[in-house]
């Protein structure tokens, strides 16, 4: 049992699953149902029986219950296949560094990249850990792959002590997380569970009841063109407008100068030509008025930058991404209470915390399935210095096996 977490988590990293927001298709990658298959195989060679991939990437799975109780709500256990797109996923080599002895970790693929304490203070929890990483080249994909091992081989060691008395559990993979359309064409009526957690978080005895509420926004600007050898006060480029919005953000409401319960502006994307041109941006908070407050902002800006443009107009569009969970996780206490039972007996101080971003999680708790957010292990999510720890993967594996129990006994 020690090793088969990180066995299988090794197998999954090596596969490319990048998911891609300029495609229109679902998985937004072909690569994403390669792991699919995958774990349609371990899981059916488990003893998942009804383990299949759907058309849309999706991987369902059922435990089935082997308690005499009809009363114990069907809980699922959801993680995502996809990785992010900001840094390559394409021929990972984890690395493991075994009995880790303290002191910052060089990778060897990228003399230049490492893994500073100083930044990630965590490592001095992990003293005596085995810690994975990638070579430095690529991101490792602990978000997610480390919570899909952590399911698969917890559902093993359920389906292997059936002396542990459980209710039915679901398992759910999805594609496509990363790029915010993790849960788009998920069947709640097929996956038929009551409560839900995602296996997505950082720190080991962390549980998230609380995410960002998110919606992006996307600002197209008409401006006017002509021949520059021409454009005495005719021209208005509309790359220079983009400029001007750009220039004028709050410099203190940005990613990288909040942090806490501080919501941001972000700007993700620009193009554009002299005739139009497109702004993207992700707007954060905790709270609806906060969200609100800093679109209305943003359009303030574009409307101040475009009174020195008259002949330039522009289109302001709002898209919803997902909202706080834990608007609707507090009608649910029991769903938190029970992970925080489930973390401790697991041997940690369990820790409660809200998330700066969102998992499907957000998304499912809106569309019937309240869910919350227990770690998985990893850190520096994203990025070549990611990293998990072996042992703070089997402890996420425990949790799962531990939470299984508590739902049981206390239906």
């Amino acid at each position: 049992m020690a090793a088969s977490v990180t066995d299988r988590f090794l197998r999954y990293v090596v596969i490319d699953t990048q998911s891609d927001a300029s495609s229109k298709t679902q998985p937004s990658t072909e690569k994403q149902k390669d792991l699919g298959r995958l774990l349609v195989d371990e899981l059916l060679s488990i003893g998942v029986s009804d383990a299949h991939l759907d058309e849309h990437g999706y991987v369902y799975g059922t435990i089935s219950s082997n308690t005499h109780k009809n009363n114990v709500p069907v809980i699922c256990f959801c993680a995502h296949m996809d990785t992010a797109p900001d840094f390559s996923g394409t021929n990972v080599k984890p690395q493991i560094v075994r009995d880790y002895q303290g002191g910052d970790i060089r990778l060897h693929g990228d003399s230049a990249q490492v893994i500073r304490v100083a930044d990630h203070p965590v490592l001095k929890d992990m003293i005596g850990h085995d810690i994975i990483t990638s070579d430095g080249t690529t991101l490792l994909g602990a978000d997610d792959k480390a919570g899909i091992a952590e399911i698969v081989a917890a559902a093993e060691f359920l389906i292997n002590n059936p002396d542990i008395k459980h209710g039915t559990i679901r398992i759910l993979f999805t594609t496509d997380e990363e790029i915010g359309r993790g849960v788009d064409k998920v069947d709640l009526k097929k996956l038929g569970a009551d409560f839900g957690y995602t296996m997505d978080g950082s720190k080991a005895g962390t549980i998230e009841d609380e995410s960002f509420s998110a919606d992006a926004v996307e600002i197209a600007i008409k401006g006017v063109a002509i021949h520059p050898g021409y454009a005495y006060g005719k021209m208005e480029n509309a790359v220079r407008i983009a400029g001007a919005i750009i220039d004028r953000l709050p410099k203190d409401m940005g990613p990288e100068t909040t942090k806490g319960r501080d919501g941001f502006i972000h700007p993700t994307g620009l193009s554009g030509v002299m005739e139009k041109a497109n702004l993207s941006f992700i707007i954060r908070d905790f709270t609806e008025e906060g969200l609100k407050s800093k679109e209305s902002l943003l359009e303030e800006i574009t409307r101040e930058v475009l009174k020195d443009y008259p002949g330039s107009s522009y289109t302001f569009t709002v898209k919803e991404q997902y909202r706080n969970m834990k608007m609707v996780l507090d009608r649910n206490p029991e769903i938190v209470e029970h992970a925080v039972e489930a973390i401790r007996r697991a041997g940690m101080d369990p820790q409660r915390s809200s998330i700066r971003g969102g998992t499907d999680g957000s998304r499912l708790s809106f569309m019937g399935l309240p869910c919350a957010n227990i770690f998985a292990g990893g850190h520096a999510f994203h990025s070549p210095l990611e990293f998990v720890s072996h042992q703070d993967m089997e402890k996420a594996m425990n949790t799962i096996v531990e939470l299984a129990k508590v739902w049981e006994e206390r239906a």
